[in-house]
């Protein structure tokens, strides 16, 4: 199974969603994240995320920021995107039906959060960071749960 998190600029949300992910399924699993913009292309991950992620014993430091490819539509199975914006930028990116199916809202997994978004925590503070990174382990462990039952 490969799965591809998506956010806006690859450094808070889907760094974070790649990290969590990564604790909770077999290794034999891919699990990479992009953004949707180039801005921060080679970079590492916000400190804050890195911070509340490492509070996690979760290790995001050597990550770096990459922009969603064309060909990441034929490579992964799934493409979970933080939010609406972020779908319809995803979406309208893909070439066809096929990969258009593979595209979803990372929170749709959790059932009671149709189309709810995770909130972009670059412009909060610590505490924004936690609170995200609590709802991105709720939504990775629905869909480990989806995937792996």
């Amino acid at each position: 199974m490969k799965i591809l998190m998506v956010c806006l600029g690859n450094i808070c949300r889907s760094p974070l969603a790649e990290g969590i992910m990564k604790t909770k399924v077999p290794e034999s699993f891919l699990v990479d994240s992009a953004g949707t913009i180039s801005m921060h292309e080679g970079k590492h991950p916000d400190k804050r995320a890195v911070k509340t992620a490492a509070n996690h014993s979760v290790d995001i430091s050597k990550q770096k920021s990459r922009p969603i490819t064309k060909a990441d539509f034929e490579m992964f199975d799934k493409i979970y995107c933080m939010d609406i914006d972020i779908y319809e930028d995803v979406i309208s990116k893909s070439a066809n039906e096929d990969q258009r199916r593979k595209v979803s809202l990372f929170l749709e997994t959790l059932g009671d959060h149709k189309n709810a978004e995770v909130p972009d925590p670059y412009w909060g503070d610590m505490t924004d960071f936690e609170e995200v990174f609590q709802l991105i382990d709720r939504g990775c462990e629905a869909i480990k749960k989806h995937i792996l039952d």
